[in-house]
């Protein structure tokens, strides 16, 4: 067997602290752990990260952005602000993207302890704020959407399919998944003086 280079070894570390991560939380996550997963010892980790909230940290964006590039690449293909916009909403319905959603719970719950994840989470939040704004932005430079302010706007529709994405994963079926994409539609309506109606988009897309 070829033995692997620095890049890939570090890579294997934050594949297998996703792995952990994903079933038992960021927040019990040690450095034990992953070695274990890893069949290895925990000195060669740090070989590689200088703490375990780095491996944390890693861990974390590399889950996130995979769901931040197939939002992004779904937002592209749709046609004009209002089909971005739907297309948007209605990604944050599917079960797939339940295990993402509670990685992002994990990382706001641990930002305050943790530096370095508190700076992934942010920028990744800011990253998908910009990504409504930009599409708010468009549609009022088209005339389709109404808004004073699109930044506040964005970040109160993020809020909102945050919110109601996390009582998904943590209480359903007190809530349910259709009903996700029916109150973040009506309240983007309501924010953009706009009707957004019509059928949902694929729900097999994970978002966030």
């Amino acid at each position: 067997m070829a033995r692997l280079s620095p890049a890939e070894r570090r890579q294997r570390i934050i594949d297998a602290t996703v792995e952990l991560a994903r079933d038992q939380g960021l927040a019990v996550t040690t450095v034990r752990d992953v070695g274990r997963q890893m069949g290895t010892s925990g000195g060669l980790i740090h070989h590689y990260f200088e703490s375990m909230d780095e491996v944390l940290a890693a861990a974390f964006e590399q889950a996130a952005r995979c769901d931040l590039d197939r939002a992004v690449e779904r937002i592209d293909g749709a046609a004009g602000p209002m089909d971005k916009l739907i297309a948007f909403i209605d990604s944050y319905g599917p079960r797939d993207a339940d295990a993402t959603i509670q990685l992002w719970l994990d990382a706001w719950g641990e930002a305050a302890r943790r530096p370095a994840l508190q700076e992934v989470s942010r920028r990744l939040n800011l990253e998908w704020q910009s990504l409504i704004r930009i599409i708010i932005e468009g549609g009022v430079a088209g005339g389709v959407f109404r808004s004073a302010d699109p930044d506040a706007a964005a970040w109160r529709l993020l809020s909102l399919l945050d919110g109601l994405a996390i009582q998904v994963v943590a209480h359903e079926p007190l809530i349910s998944r259709a009903q996700v994409i029916e109150w973040a539609r009506l309240a983007a309506s309501r924010e953009l003086g706009v009707e957004l109606d019509g059928p949902a988009t694929d729900p097999g897309e994970s978002v966030r």
